[in-house]
């Protein structure tokens, strides 16, 4: 193997969302991963549906990752006009 080309494995604490902690390896940054989703609370394996927020959803995917093209998207219908 190539010396350097290799990303950083090292272990990482996963956390569920019913307080369940185990040890993994990973490449990801940072010491922990925190999950939302198991095994307890995932409709697939409690075999009941649940509602399902979606404009929740849109929100924290605004807040995580931020509205970086909200301003490409106004001028972009000038600019077609």
């Amino acid at each position: 193997m190539k010396p350097e080309i290799h990303p950083d494995y090292h272990f990482v604490t996963v956390k569920l969302a019913d307080g369940t902690t185990f040890q993994t390896r990973s490449t990801m940054s940072g010491d922990t991963y925190n999950s939302e989703v198991d095994s307890t609370n995932h409709p697939f394996y409690t075999g009941k549906r649940q509602f399902v927020d979606t404009t929740g959803r849109v929100e924290k995917f605004r807040r995580r990752y931020g509205n970086k093209n909200a301003g490409n998207t106004e001028n972009a219908g000038e600019e077609n006009a």
